[in-house]
C-alpha cells in the first residue's frame, strides 16, 4: 500500500530557530538527551534490532542513565575533557551509550568504520594521537596487533566482553555499580563545554595519500536540527531510519544528532555479514517507519522489487544524499510508494548545506535550496562569483560569520587549511550550478575522489595498496560509470617484466587489495596498459583515465601524454 505525499509549506523560520544560533556553553548529552529524559521519562529515543530478529528499546531515560554510566567508567581510567578518543563499534547500542558519555565529558571521539584493516588503525591512532580506543570483540585483535606501535594508546575498552589489558565495560557494571552513578557524572569539576570546542573528529578520503581528518565543534551536533527537522522533515512523533556504518559521518546525520535534537525516534538495524538491501522493505513495514534515508545505490536496488506488495502508509519522507540519484530511481520509487526521493548535499566537513526541504518542490536532479543560514555562491577558478546558470566551484561564504555545522578545520594540515580556506570563503572542493529559482545541480568533484555506493575513496589509497603487489609497476584509479552504485573503482596498471595479464590475475590482485585496506575499496575492474599517462613532472594524469573508463573503450595512449 502506497504512502501519501505530505504537501509542508515553508514554515517561519525565524520563529522555528533558524538560522540556527548556538548559545554559548552547548553540550548535546546534557542540553538535548537528558532535557527529553526530564520532559517525558517514557520517551522511546532508539528502537535496536538485527538480522536475527532480536530487539532493544531505549527511552531518552535509559539513555541518560547508560551513558551516566559509561562516562563514570571513562573517568576511573583518565578519559576528561580534552581526551582524544577512537570508538570503532558496528551498529550496536553502545556506540551510542560511549558516544553520549565522551560528549558530556568534553573528551574529543572519533567514529571509525569496523572495515578498517589493523594497518589503517595504525596511521590513524598515531596521526589522531588517540590515547583511548572502545571497541567490541570482533575488533579487538585489530587494536592488539598495533598496539604495540601506538606510543600515545593507552587504555583500551571493551564493550561486550572481558579481555587481558582491555577495561570490561559488562564487567564494571556489574562490579562496581555503586562507583557507576547513574544519576551523575561525578567528575572532579563541573563540566561545561562552550559550543566553539572541539567535540569530534572524522576520516574524510582526500586526493593526498592519506586521509584527512575533520574536526568539529559541540556547535555541529545542534546545527544538524537543519538536516533532521527541515530536511528529514522530523518531529517528536516521528520514526526515522538512516542506513548507515557508524563510522561514517552519515550516522551522525541521520541516526543521533538531528533527529533525537527534535525528540524523534531512530531505528537501528544491525547489520553483519551479507546485507541484501531487500530486507529493508520488511522493516519499514513492520516498524511503520515515517521517515527513511538511504543511498542512491540501496534506492536503485528496491526499485528491483514489487514495492506494491508493502504496506508503507505509514512512510511521510524519503531522503537520499552521499552521490546524484538516477531520475529513472525516483520515477520508480515515487510509482511503486507514491512518495518522491528529496536530495541534499553537505559533506563530512558540514551538516546538509543544501537541500530539497520539506518545502521545497523537489526537481529531480537537483540538489535543492541552500540551508538557513548559509551564503552560498558559485565561483570560477580565480575566486568570482559566477552568474545563475554557469557551472563553478560551491563556495561558502564566511565574511559575515561562519555557519554553525562547518568543521573546525582539518586537523594538523595546515597546507588542506589553507586550500579550502581562502579570502573569506570556504571552497568545498565540489563543483555545481544554481539556477534562477535557487536550485543548485551537482556536476562533481574538482578533485579526484571516487564516491561509490555512499563511500568516498580517494584513489591514492587504492593504488598504495595495488603497487604492493609483486607483478604491478604502476597503478591509476579512478571511477567508473556504474548503474548501480553510481560510481566503481577501476583500476589501470602496468605491469612489471616478466608478469601476464590473465584473468587470474585480476582475481589476485582484488583479492589482495581487500586483505590490506577497507574491502569496499577493491577495484571491480581492471585493465591491464603498457604505459601510463604522465604529466612532465611525472605525476599519472587521472582525467585521462577516467576519460577512457568513461567512455567504456580498451584505453588508448596518445602521444602528448608520454612522459
Amino acid at each position: 500500500m502506497k504512502a501519501t505525499e505530505d504537501t509542508v509549506e515553508m514554515p517561519e523560520l525565524e520563529k522555528a530557530g533558524f538560522p540556527i544560533h548556538t548559545p554559548e556553553y552547548f553540550n548535546f548529552g546534557y542540553d538535548v538527551v537528558d532535557k527529553w529524559a526530564e520532559k517525558d521519562r517514557n520517551k522511546l529515543a532508539m528502537i535496536w534490532t538485527n538480522q536475527q530478529g532480536e530487539e532493544k528499546r531505549y527511552t531518552f531515560h535509559d539513555l541518560r542513565r547508560l551513558s551516566n554510566q559509561a562516562a563514570n567508567l571513562l573517568l576511573k581510567y583518565g578519559v576528561t575533557q580534552g581526551s582524544r578518543v577512537m570508538l570503532m563499534l558496528p551498529r550496536l547500542p553502545e556506540w551510542w551509550i560511549f558516544a553520549l558519555a565522551l560528549t558530556k565529558l568534553g573528551a574529543i571521539y572519533c567514529p571509525s568504520p569496523t572495515l578498517l584493516t589493523p594497518a589503517d588503525l595504525r596511521y590513524r591512532l598515531n596521526f589522531g594521537r588517540f590515547s583511548v580506543a572502545i571497541t567490541d570483540t570482533e575488533n579487538a585483535e585489530k587494536f592488539d596487533e598495533v598496539f604495540e606501535d601506538c606510543p600515545l594508546l593507552q587504555t583500551r575498552v571493551l564493550v561486550d566482553g572481558s579481555r587481558p589489558e582491555w577495561v570490561s565495560y559488562p564487567d564494571a557494571l556489574h562490579n562496581s555499580v555503586a562507583t557507576l552513578s547513574p544519576h551523575a557524572v561525578k567528575a572532579a569539576f563541573p563540566i561545561r563545554t562552550k559550543a566553539t570546542e572541539s567535540m569530534l573528529q572524522l576520516f574524510t578520503s582526500g586526493t593526498s595519500k592519506y586521509p584527512k581528518l575533520v574536526t568539529h565543534t559541540h556547535a555541529y551536533a545542534l546545527a544538524h536540527r537543519i538536516t533532521g527537522e527541515l530536511w528529514h522533515g522530523l518531529t517528536h512523533n516521528d520514526l526515522h531510519i538512516t542506513v548507515s556504518d557508524t563510522g561514517w559521518g552519515k550516522n551522525l546525520w541521520g541516526n543521533f544528532f538531528g533527529q533525537w535534537s527534535v525528540g524523534a525516534c531512530v531505528l537501528i538495524y544491525d547489520i553483519r555479514g551479507k546485507f541484501h538491501a531487500d530486507e529493508l522493505l520488511p522493516l519499514l513495514e513492520k516498524y511503520e517507519v515515517t521517515s527513511f534515508c538511504a543511498p542512491p545505490t540501496i534506492y536503485r536496488m528496491l526499485t528491483l522489487n514489487d514495492l506494491s506488495r508493502f504496506d508503507l502508509r505509514a512512510l511521510k519522507h524519503c531522503t537520499t544524499a552521499g552521490e546524484p540519484i538516477q531520475t529513472e530511481t525516483i520515477r520508480l520509487w515515487k510509482e511503486g510508494t507514491g512518495l518522491t526521493i528529496r536530495e541534499a548535499y553537505g559533506q563530512t566537513e558540514t551538516v546538509c548545506m543544501i537541500g530539497t526541504f520539506t518545502w521545497v518542490k523537489p526537481v529531480p536532479g537537483s540538489m535543492g535550496h541552500a540551508s538557513p543560514g548559509w551564503d552560498i555562491e558559485i565561483h570560477d577558478e580565480e575566486g568570482n562569483p559566477l552568474p545563475d546558470g554557469e557551472d563553478g566551484r560551491i563556495a561558502i561564504n564566511l565574511k559575515n560569520g561562519r555557519p554553525d555545522g562547518l568543521f573546525e578545520g582539518y586537523f594538523s594540515n595546515e597546507e588542506e587549511n589553507k586550500a579550502c580556506f581562502q579570502n573569506g570563503y570556504y571552497y568545498t572542493g565540489d563543483r555545481a550550478r544554481r539556477d534562477k529559482d535557487g536550485y543548485f545541480w551537482y556536476i562533481g568533484r574538482s578533485d579526484d575522489i571516487i564516491k561509490s555506493s555512499g563511500y568516498r575513496i580517494g584513489p591514492s589509497e587504492v593504488e598504495e595498496v595495488l603497487v604492493k603487489h609483486p607483478a604491478v609497476f604502476e597503478a591509476g584509479v579512478v571511477g567508473a560509470p556504474d548503474p548501480l552504485r553510481g560510481m566503481r573503482i577501476k583500476a589501470y596498471i602496468v605491469l612489471k617484466p616478466g608478469f601476464e595479464p590473465t584473468e587470474t590475475l585480476v582475481k589476485e590482485l582484488q583479492k589482495f587489495v581487500k586483505s590490506q585496506t577497507a574491502p569496499y575499496k577493491y577495484p571491480r575492474e581492471i585493465e591491464f596498459i603498457n604505459q601510463m599517462p604522465k604529466t612532465f613532472s611525472g605525476k599519472i594524469k587521472h582525467d585521462v583515465l577516467r576519460a577512457s573508463a568513461e567512455s567504456g573503450m580498451p584505453f588508448v595512449l596518445k602521444e602528448e601524454h608520454k612522459h
